[in-house]
């Protein structure tokens, strides 16, 4: 048997020894006044809390089938907003954005009910949004992701948000535990900040699954610069400059496959290149944590068998008891009609 309590222990702990000390105060004064009325009442009631604690300690037994078991992923979207991530070379000419934006929504969908979080990268890592079963508010999240503005740009590390993705984990993780924790990284694994990446520091447990999604080509792309409008200035045509030769020409963004599958294999997850009209299916195949692999002709996701709502049952009758008990109180004290004032 296992325990998945709907509270963390930190918490639950302290109130149950609060609840059970107080009960046994109560049928201790009872019993020592040699009184069975209120004896039974406390003992009536004392069984009543006891049930409400083992019922939020949701006792089962590992095993059986749970198809809504999506509903219990926690899944964290680790994005890049460099400037690269608008570099033309997805699909026809569009900017690798777009793929980004798609495949976000398109995993999404493919688990219903899930917690969704959305952390972006750039010279710097930021929670954009903390963990939400609202997929609307993770579409309007999405659709408004832009690439930071080149001229503020001081160089980017494909790592840098290592650190705050291990915070958010852990913090999941001691929230709830009994929830995997998938992770999509999603970039192209352009190191800009002139210093080797470093290693991404999160520790072993912490994620189940996930992916690192690539985006972009060998041939690379040009990059609109999100600091000028479009159709450009005198300074250049509306693309990222490269001046490191002396001149001025359109920057080209390349897809570094070898840095990705570098951190794919630091988060223990598959690395997937996502080219235009690729299905999420099949890369969905390969990031479904371990222990909630499908089988071929099992559409079930590993489960188990719940036993708190036979406690809840049993608690929601003696609560029923102790509901007309007091009705029957409330009409003895209401003052009779016609009765004095």
């Amino acid at each position: 048997m296992t325990l998945q309590p709907i509270l963390p222990w930190w918490l639950l702990a302290p109130a149950v020894a609060l609840a059970i000390l107080f009960l046994g105060w109560r049928v201790f004064r009872s019993a020592r006044d040699r009184s069975s009325g209120p004896l039974r009442e406390w003992l009536f009631r004392s069984a009543l809390v006891l049930l409400i604690i083992a019922a939020a300690l949701r006792p089962g037994f590992p095993g059986g089938s749970a198809q809504g078991a999506s509903s219990d992923l926690n899944v964290f979207f680790v994005v890049d907003t460099t400037t690269s991530i608008v570099a033309e070379d997805y699909g026809n000419g569009s900017p690798r954005l777009d793929g980004v934006r798609q495949d976000i929504m398109a995993i999404a969908a493919a688990l219903p009910g899930a917690r969704f979080s959305v952390l972006t990268f750039d010279s710097n890592a930021v929670v954009r949004m903390p963990l939400t079963t609202d997929t609307t508010a993770l579409e309007t999240m999405v659709s408004v992701l832009e690439p930071q503005v080149t001229a503020y740009s001081k160089g980017s590390s494909v790592t840098i948000a290592g650190e705050l993705l291990a915070e958010r984990l852990k913090a999941a993780r001691a929230g709830h535990p009994e929830r995997p924790r998938l992770v999509y990284y999603l970039g192209d694994g352009e190191q800009t900040s002139g210093k080797p990446p470093e290693a991404l520091k999160v520790d072993g447990g912490l994620v189940d699954g996930g992916a690192v999604l690539g985006f972009g080509t060998q041939e690379g792309g040009r990059m609109k610069d999100p600091g000028q409008r479009p159709g450009g200035d005198v300074r250049g045509n509306g693309y990222v400059q490269d001046r490191s030769s002396g001149g001025a020409r359109d920057a080209v963004s390349i897809i570094d496959e070898g840095r990705l599958r570098g951190i794919a294999a630091g988060l223990g997850v598959p690395y997937v290149h996502r080219s235009a009209g690729d299905l999420v299916a099949a890369m969905m195949q390969q990031a479904d944590p371990g222990d909630l692999q499908r089988s071929p002709d099992d559409t079930g996701l590993g489960g188990r068998t719940e036993l708190y709502w036979i406690f809840a049952l049993a608690a929601f009758l003696l609560g029923l008891r102790e509901t007309s008990l007091l009705v029957r109180q409330w009409r003895r004290l209401r003052p009779q009609e016609g009765a004095r004032t």
